[in-house]
């Protein structure tokens, strides 16, 4: 497709009154149109902001970069090889961290996928890491699903990263600007991506609450990353979004501090939390001989509190 039928098309679907219903490529493609006032023709190249910018972007976010950098290594380990660079973004887009093979950083430098470049949505148009931002979900641009004609010679594959009290703090990319990229190679590559921004999002909620008993829940949904952080007397200190999410709590921010069980007992909620609470008081009891309180000291809680868990899990025990 030449850049003047890729200009045609794209205004011709962003500019159709219901382009939003019609797909979410679709959808996007309007908004960087009529939103954003984006010419899908504009010949400039990527906006980068400054140095000192940069350096306080990164300042703000060091803490998802020190838990991010190894799992940025091993991404890169498993598809450096074949020509794409592993980039990680803040919320707002611009790229903090990246990973790519010496021979090929001119060319990521030429195509602007270095840190400090802006690809949001709003400078960028449709984009992995714009749209991905935007959308808060994982997503693949193939070249000429692209907004801008210049960027119709990459793919993109994206995930997002999000914070310990839900909120959307990054993303994670592969890009490449292979010609041969398929895009059944694009989902294999999508599918590490959300794998690794998922153990970064993990990683990132053990470290915040470090003082506290995590809880992994064991659900149907593969991608998410669904931890509860619990004090010593079993309340609710945190939640990942995915958590949020499955327990129907406030999607970011703060979180009402509520007896852990008060969650687990709910009928619409999922199975995986409950067995996972059966599994680790059973294996306490199990390397205690049954004795409770030896038990609940290595579960961090208190003996009453075992003892009400152990109640409605409908566990048994040696008295002590």
């Amino acid at each position: 497709m030449s850049d003047a039928q890729h200009i045609d098309r794209v205004v011709e679907v962003a500019s159709h009154p219901s382009a939003a219903a019609r797909s979410r490529l679709a959808a996007s493609w309007r908004r960087s149109f009529e939103h954003h006032g984006l010419d899908p023709g504009q010949k400039a190249g990527v906006q980068r902001v400054t140095v000192e910018a940069l350096t306080e972007r990164r300042e703000r976010s060091e803490a998802m970069l020190r838990v991010a950098a190894p799992k940025l290594d091993a991404l890169f380990q498993l598809v450096g090889g074949s020509g794409c660079g592993v980039l990680l973004t803040d919320a707002d887009g611009v790229v903090l961290d990246l990973r790519t093979a010496g021979s090929d950083l001119a060319t990521f430098d030429a195509w602007g996928l270095t840190p400090g470049s802006d690809w949001s949505e709003a400078s960028e148009g449709t984009n992995g890491i714009g749209t991905c931002i935007a959308e808060g979900r994982r997503v693949i641009i193939h070249r000429d699903e692209h907004f801008h004609t210049r960027n119709t010679g990459m793919s993109c594959m994206d995930a997002p990263i999000f914070g310990p009290e839900g909120e959307l703090i990054g993303a994670l990319d592969v890009s490449s600007a292979r010609a041969d990229q398929t895009e059944a190679f694009n989902h294999l590559i999508a599918a590490m991506v959300a794998q690794t921004a998922r153990q970064i999002e993990t990683d990132n909620f053990r470290a915040a609450f470090s003082g506290a008993r995590i809880i992994v829940a064991n659900t149907d949904d593969s991608e998410a990353a669904t931890l509860l952080a619990v004090d010593r007397d079993d309340l609710l200190l945190g939640a990942t979004r995915g958590a949020r999410k499955a327990f129907r709590l406030n999607s970011s921010g703060p979180i009402k501090s509520v007896p852990a069980s008060d969650l687990f007992g709910r009928d619409d909620g999922p199975t995986g939390f409950e067995k996972a609470e059966r599994a680790a008081v059973n294996r306490a009891l199990s390397r205690a001989d049954g004795n409770v309180s030896q038990a609940a000291r290595m579960l961090g809680i208190g003996r009453a509190t075992l003892y009400r868990r152990m109640k409605r899990l409908g566990l048994g025990g040696n008295p002590d």
